[in-house]
């Protein structure tokens, strides 16, 4: 998940069941905020790994040391301790009212879970037991950018701003509503270059739903009276329930995917079910077989096709050669085979050079660019290595 989910999901957590309520007591409210701020950075401090690879000078970072220890089980404890007593010293030295120290652990402790819990329900893999064991554990439930969730995020924290002041409510709840709206045409337009457009109806669904969450609670003044974590803890529960959806849609998913291999007698070494953007309709099945990969591409919303008129790509494995093993033998390649899940490995000779490379299906390529997490190892006439690395233009 990108790392402002994790930023507002943490805050959001914060409100909800730790901050309390704005009022009048210094104290209190000074508290309140050391929360939000103590939860929001809580939840985004995992991500702190990514920065090890520049310091290192390691391109593999991204998939060798990315959501390793600092996105662990095992570790979370240790890290909710480390912040919790940071906090403690750096808000008695500026002299700010904050939690005890008790309450801080907890704070962290909840946030760094739900990092841990929103990078695991994505298909990037998380090493939840690292470092005891460097497996890379994947639920497959949500896209690595997710909008629904993100939203559901935010606009209960936003809600309970804009009817937190009466006199300035309706010029909020307008403002929001306006520029969120706005977000989600921008979102459309930028979908649409990608290729994973929705339908311009889905604007005007949104448009009402937000119009609906900003300006409903106007009426009687009943917004006025919902408690900041109430609101809060409403958005809590509707990112659970999110989830939920989620889950029983990847099953649906995965099971059409299952079908469809036992339907074509494939010989599966492992398979999955992938979502795909814009929407959690939207899946990718994947099923890696001795030869190759298959991959189809389903809407949950529309029927299954019968098996004979099922559309499938099937992208084989070049023919073994001894380049191919030679690369499988390359410390890096190694590195990169225990991170790919559906690997295509692919040879052409380009003039004096043999180049092998090696993509993951699990991510998608956009035209007239390299499919991520491409691995390319290039030879020389002799069998020598010239250079291996990333691959980031197209030949």
């Amino acid at each position: 998940m990108d790392t402002f989910t994790h930023g507002i999901t943490g805050a959001l957590i914060g409100k909800a069941f730790f901050a309390g309520e704005n009022n009048t007591a210094p104290d209190r409210a000074a508290a309140g905020r050391v929360v939000t701020y103590a939860a929001t950075l809580g939840a985004i401090f995992p991500d702190i790994d990514f920065f090890f690879g520049p310091i290192a000078r390691n391109d593999l970072a991204v998939i060798e040391w990315h959501r390793g220890v600092t996105h662990s089980l095992v570790c979370l404890p240790v890290f909710a301790v480390l912040l919790a007593s940071l906090t403690r010293w750096y808000t008695r030295r500026r002299g700010w009212h904050a939690p005890s120290w008790a309450t801080l652990v907890g704070i962290y402790t909840a946030v760094l879970a739900s990092h841990i819990l929103l990078d695991l329900i994505t298909s990037f893999g998380t090493m939840i037991w690292s470092p005891l064991n460097h497996a890379r554990a994947t639920w497959d439930l949500v896209f690595i950018l997710d909008f629904t969730l993100t939203g559901i995020a935010l606009l209960p924290q936003l809600a309970a701003w804009a009817y937190g002041d009466r006199e300035k409510s309706d010029l909020r709840a307008l403002r929001l509503w306006s520029a969120f709206t706005l977000a989600a045409i921008a979102l459309q337009w930028l979908t649409r270059a990608v290729g994973f457009a929705f339908s311009p109806w889905v604007i005007v669904a949104v448009s009402v739903l937000l119009a609906a969450l900003f300006f409903l609670p106007a009426w009687r003044g009943w917004g006025f009276r919902v408690r900041r974590s109430a609101w809060c803890r409403a958005g809590v529960y509707a990112a659970a329930a999110y989830l939920l959806f989620c889950a029983a849609a990847h099953h649906a998913a995965l099971r059409r995917v299952e079908r469809f291999a036992a339907a074509n007698g494939l010989r599966v070494e492992h398979l999955g079910a992938m979502p795909m953007p814009p929407s959690i309709a939207r899946w990718d099945g994947l099923v890696r077989t001795p030869d190759g990969v298959y991959e189809i591409r389903f809407n949950l919303l529309h029927p299954q096709p019968p098996t004979e008129l099922l559309a499938y790509s099937f992208f084989p494995d070049a023919e073994p050669n001894p380049y191919l093993e030679a690369a499988r033998q390359l410390p890096r390649v190694k590195t990169y085979l225990w991170f790919a899940r559906f690997p295509v490995y692919r040879f052409a000779q380009r003039r004096d050079r043999d180049v092998v490379e090696i993509s993951d299906l699990r991510f998608f390529s956009r035209r007239g660019r390299p499919a991520p997490f491409t691995f390319r190892v290039t030879f020389d006439g002799q069998g020598g290595v010239l250079e291996q690395g990333w691959v980031t233009t197209v030949p």
